[in-house]
Parts: structure tokens; C-alpha cells; sequence
């Protein structure tokens, strides 16, 4: 069979991996509405960084496991660690609806972690090996399109089901249904992409790199300062993820609309990014980045003076634009300023680096919240947002 590189070429498999990453974005989903409430009611929990300390342990081990899927894709095969990170999902909903104490809920986040590195890398990286350098933007903003519109889709429904039924158990019953579809999708209809990869590599110009990890951490101007972005970029959808449904119950509102507003941001986030990514393949990748991670941070910053409904909806919906403008930009950043046979490795540091932000974050803000309250925790979070998008623009080279 004749391999060739392309979105239409290859129009079928890619619509797998959409779908299944649909799948994975809304194994997020689940804990994205109802968890500062479940932790209180269920565990009597109520420190800011106690809560979040379950989005520490899910954003440190998908951090890892980023990279080591990275490293790994090209030995073990991108299908193969997919599949792997399945499994790790299947235990994640049982765990949460049975957890007799906090500990547990922090491991099934570890758990969570895993899954989501494994399996969002391997479905990143598979679509970058179709698609080739043409609509490398725009596959990106319907992989990430797929995740965060599930994301929010699922953080939505969780918000009505708690709202008439309680936090447990029969949200997590979602997620029983979304991993086992998932892996059955994933081993019966995925197929692996290394050959794409050695395909694009004959016709490539970029050099390869001696360390690829220093290079897209720190010393290459444009892969480092798209790095660092993208840690700002989940430092800040980490407090988001915490400290927002913190902020809207402290303001009286019921589990459901917190998730209506909850849900806006990764919705707009989501469909957004089925624009921006295709106008990240004809304008300047550098000047998308700046933008949007100006927009996250006036937006983050007004979000302790409204009190409103529809003025906190339209902010979340402002933030969720920002972060379509960056998310799918950021990959297709760096897949086209790497070789195709280490673009796998630095997708998958520039991953460990991003969702480091997430417990970065959520210690950051949760901190504190705790020590001087929530609108100081989410003006100090905006305003890294601020500063690092003049990152982007003093230190990126244009591409």
C-alpha cells in the first residue's frame, strides 16, 4: 500500500483518532464541575490547596508520562501505548464512586494522569504523522477541538446529574462508558503511523537536535518560548479548573449553572479551535500565541469584579477564545520547527512542560487563596499570563 501524507489521504484513520480523543477529553470532563463540592461534602475538605491537590497529582503524572510516551512512540509504536493508556482509565471511575478517603481520590487522579499522557500524546502525535506540514494547524484544532468539546460536553452533563441525583455515584458512571468505548475503539480500529514518519523525513530540512530536551526547554529561542507559554497556558486552566467553581459557589450559585459557566470556557476553547487551527497553517504562528495569551490573562484578571451570570458566561467565553488561539498553535509550532524523527520526543517535552502548569498552578493559586483569598489567587494567575505572552513576543522567533 502506498503511503502518502495528508488530511484527506488519510481522511478515515483520522477520524478515528478524532473520535477516540473525543473519548479522552471526556474522561476530564468528569471531575471538571463537581469536584470542589464533592470534596466537601464527601470528605469534609475544605482548603483551597487541599482540593487541588488533586489536580496536582493528575497534572505531575500526566506531565511524566508526556514525555515518556515522547521518548517511547517511535520504539514501542504510537497504537501501542494508546492502548496501554486506556487500561489505565478503566479502574479511574470505579475508584472515585468508592473512595472512603481523599487518598484515594488522588490516586485514581495519578491513574488519570497516565491515561491522559499516554493516550492524548499518542492521538497528537499519529494525526502530526498523517497529515504532513500543510494542514498540520488544522488537524491539531480538530484533535483539540474534539478533546475540549468533550471536556466540556461531559463537565456539563456531570453539573445536571449531580444537581439531581448528588456528586456520587452516578456521575462517574459516564466514565465506565467513555474508557471502555474508548479502548475497544482503540484496538480494533486504530492503526499505527511510524511509516508516515519515515515518509516525511526524506523531504525534511529541519536539523536534528543533540538534546532535545535542552533545546525545547531552554536554549532554542522559538521551541523554549513556545514551552513556556504552554506551562502558563494549563498554570492557568489548572486554578480555572479549581478555584472558578470555589469563586461561583462562594457567590451562591447552584451546581448547575457553575456548570453552564464552567462548561463555556473548554466549549469555546474546544470549537474555536476548528478556526484558529486552519489560520494557524496562513498566518503568523507567533503573532496567534501573543494574542491569545494576552486575551487569557485580561480576561482571568476581570474575573474577580463581575458577579453577574452572563457577564462571569461572556469572560469564560473570552478565556476559552484565548486558549483556542494558542492550543492547537503550540503543536503545530513545534512539530514544524523539528525534525519529523524527533518531533515525537519534543512534543512529548514540551507536554511534560505544559502540564507541569497544571500542579503548578493549582499549588500557586491554591496557596494563595488560602493565605491572602481567591481574587488575589486569580489576579496574580493573570498576570503570569500577561508577562509570559511578552515572552512570545520579545523571544520567538516569527514562524
Amino acid at each position: 500500500m502506498t503511503v502518502k501524507l495528508g488530511l484527506k489521504e488519510n481522511w478515515k484513520q483520522f477520524t478515528i483518532l478524532v473520535i477516540v480523543n473525543a473519548f479522552v477529553g471526556g474522561m476530564i470532563g468528569l471531575e471538571r464541575t463537581i469536584f470542589p463540592k464533592f470534596a466537601e461534602i464527601e470528605f469534609g475538605i475544605s482548603s483551597k490547596t487541599a482540593i487541588l491537590s488533586f489536580i496536582v497529582a493528575f497534572g505531575i503524572s500526566k506531565a511524566i508520562t508526556n514525555y515518556f510516551t515522547g521518548k517511547l512512540a517511535n520504539k514501542y509504536g504510537r497504537k501501542n501505548l494508546l492502548i496501554i493508556g486506556w487500561i489505565f482509565a478503566l479502574p479511574v471511575p470505579f475508584i472515585l464512586m468508592n473512595a472512603t478517603s481523599w487518598n484515594w481520590v488522588i490516586f485514581a487522579n495519578v491513574l488519570l494522569g497516565i491515561n491522559q499522557g499516554l493516550t492524548w500524546s499518542s492521538t497528537v502525535v499519529m494525526k502530526i504523522d498523517l497529515v504532513g506540514e500543510k494542514d498540520r494547524g488544522l488537524a491539531m484544532g480538530i484533535n483539540e477541538f474534539a478533546g475540549y468539546f468533550a471536556v466540556g460536553v461531559v463537565a456539563f452533563l456531570t453539573g445536571i446529574i449531580a444537581q439531581e441525583y448528588g456528586v456520587k455515584p452516578y456521575p462517574f458512571y459516564l466514565g465506565i462508558g467513555i474508557s471502555i468505548v474508548g479502548l475497544i475503539t482503540s484496538i480494533l480500529f486504530v492503526k499505527d503511523t511510524r511509516k508516515f514518519v519515515n515518509i516525511e523525513q526524506k523531504v525534511s530540512e529541519n536539523s536534528t537536535m543533540k538534546s532535545v530536551f535542552l533545546e525545547t526547554t531552554f536554549k532554542n529561542k522559538t521551541l523554549s518560548s513556545i514551552t513556556q507559554a504552554g506551562l502558563v497556558n494549563n498554570l492557568n486552566d489548572g486554578m480555572i479548573w479549581g478555584i472558578l467553581p470555589i469563586l461561583l459557589f462562594a457567590l451562591n450559585y447552584n451546581t448547575k449553572n457553575i456548570g453552564v459557566i464552567a462548561a463555556i470556557y473548554p466549549t469555546v476553547w474546544g470549537i474555536g479551535q476548528l478556526f484558529t487551527g486552519k489560520i494557524a497553517d496562513m498566518y503568523s504562528k507567533k503573532a496567534m500565541l501573543f494574542y491569545g495569551m494576552l486575551l487569557q490573562g485580561i480576561a482571568i484578571i476581570m474575573l474577580p469584579f463581575f458577579t453577574a451570570f452572563y457577564q462571569l458566561a461572556i469572560i469564560s467565553a473570552v478565556l476559552g477564545l484565548g486558549t483556542a488561539l494558542v492550543y492547537p498553535t503550540f503543536l503545530s509550532a513545534i512539530a514544524n520547527a523539528t525534525s519529523p524523527t524527533q518531533r515525537a520526543e519534543s512534543i512529548g517535552v514540551f507536554r511534560l512542560w505544559r502540564d507541569l502548569g497544571y500542579a503548578i498552578g493549582a499549588i500557586l493559586s491554591g496557596i494563595i487563596a488560602d493565605m491572602y483569598g481567591i481574587e488575589s489567587a486569580i489576579i496574580t494567575i493573570g498576570i503570569l499570563t500577561i508577562v509570559s505572552s511578552m515572552i512570545i513576543k520579545l523571544r520567538m522567533e516569527k514562524i
